[in-house]
């Protein structure tokens, strides 16, 4: 199993505000901590604004920030989000589907139920489990109030 890009990125996107919490952000902040194309993550935030995972704010102070407190977002929803629309082989696509063993084929079933299996765990894993105490993602996001905040050791003398 492979997660696309855009999960990848959403994911991302999510752990900057969730280690910012109380902060609004730019995307452009996040792009460039998180080593992504600016466009690519406008699109990816506003899946998440769709999606009631963050807000955003026009204007001159705007920017995005979460919509939920960290340990209300669960991993599995925004993993489902972002991987919905994609069938994870031919055969789960009956529009596409060309395999000529699907009628008989048992892999199907234990694929679904591997995939039911994995995001079952990753409905119980939230934004908060990735961030809180992470003082080394703090550190890479470079933001002083959570440093102080959650990492007192990395604080700033």
């Amino acid at each position: 199993m492979r997660l696309t890009t855009k999960t990848n990125l959403a994911t991302r996107v999510l752990m900057a505000c969730a280690a910012n919490e109380g902060r609004t952000l730019r995307t452009s902040e996040i792009a460039a901590k998180c080593n992504a194309s600016l466009n690519h993550l406008l699109q990816i935030v506003n899946a998440l604004q769709a999606g009631g995972f963050v807000e955003t704010l026009r204007g001159r102070s705007g920017g995005l920030r979460l919509a939920r407190a960290p340990g209300q977002i669960s991993i599995g929803a925004v993993f489902r989000l972002f991987e919905a629309g994609l069938p994870f082989a031919e055969c789960f696509d009956p529009e596409t589907n060309t395999c000529p063993l699907s009628s008989v084929c048992r892999l199907r079933s234990f694929i679904t139920r591997a995939l039911e299996a994995f995001y079952h765990e990753m409905d119980m894993v939230t934004l908060a489990d990735l961030v809180k105490g992470n003082c080394g993602l703090i550190a890479l996001l470079e933001v002083p109030d959570a440093l102080r905040r959650d990492c007192p050791q990395s604080a700033p003398a």
